[in-house]
């Protein structure tokens, strides 16, 4: 006998007296155990472990969007990118910029050539410092954020969650699901880091928050490693 076909008995066995009518909401299932390791603030955590990933993040009140936007784009020498149907016009800065749009859709050599895109995300994980996207509003088809090089998400911080059992009960699965947890990198059997094998090379996070207005200097949460990108907090 075969592992698979040891397997698939051990399986039969175990369901042989399982009543035919009966479905897999009739049973309950025991949810007893920790669903979250959060603690404190759900959007420092998010931050620190997003910043943990060699990824920027900024927090910035409603107002601020447009010009941190503006600001992270022009600091990476960028004066296009990609805009997904959904982002919200509020949030694109004035001034000379080219908005590529996905109508009709724009191909790979396009997206390739575009350097940056702009999206939203359904949620993100604080302990993870993981965002989520679904292709809902203002994230487009997955293409979008994996080609161009620089991929700068705005999420708001009513989005950010404690950990992943929190989000699974958040998400729709029959959505195609992205999880983003820092820049694509992979390393070799020396453990050479080369980041934007798989993906964008360059995150910038900007945290949309409602509690923030004013501008303030740069914050580093609690842990965030050495070396590593401030938070900065408008």
């Amino acid at each position: 006998m075969s592992s698979r076909e040891e397997i698939l008995s051990r399986v039969a066995q175990a369901l042989r007296d399982l009543p035919e009518d009966e479905k897999p909401d009739d049973v309950a299932v025991p949810r007893a155990y920790r669903r979250s390791h959060a603690d404190g603030s759900l959007v420092g955590l998010f931050a620190e472990r997003v910043a943990d990933y060699r990824a920027t993040v900024v927090r910035a009140g409603v107002a601020e969007a447009a010009e941190v936007i503006g600001r992270t784009l022009a600091g990476r020498g960028l004066t296009r990118a990609v805009v997904p149907a959904g982002f919200p016009d509020a949030w694109l800065p004035a001034g000379a910029w080219s908005w590529l749009r996905d109508d009709p859709e724009l191909t790979v050599e396009q997206l390739d050539r575009a350097g940056a895109v702009l999206s939203t995300a359904a949620l993100g994980i604080a302990v993870t410092g993981t965002i989520v996207l679904d292709a809902g509003p203002g994230q487009g088809r997955r293409a979008l954020t994996l080609l161009p090089d620089h991929h700068l998400c705005v999420i708001r911080a009513d989005r950010i969650v404690g950990d992943l059992p929190d989000a699974v009960g958040r998400l729709d699965p029959t959505r195609p699901l992205t999880l983003i947890s820092g820049p694509s990198a992979t390393s070799d059997i020396e453990l050479e880091r080369v980041e934007g094998v798989h993906g964008p090379r360059i995150l910038d996070v900007l945290v949309i928050d409602q509690g923030l207005s004013g501008r303030s200097g740069p914050d580093r949460p609690e842990g965030a490693a050495a070396g590593l990108p401030a938070v900065w907090q408008l």
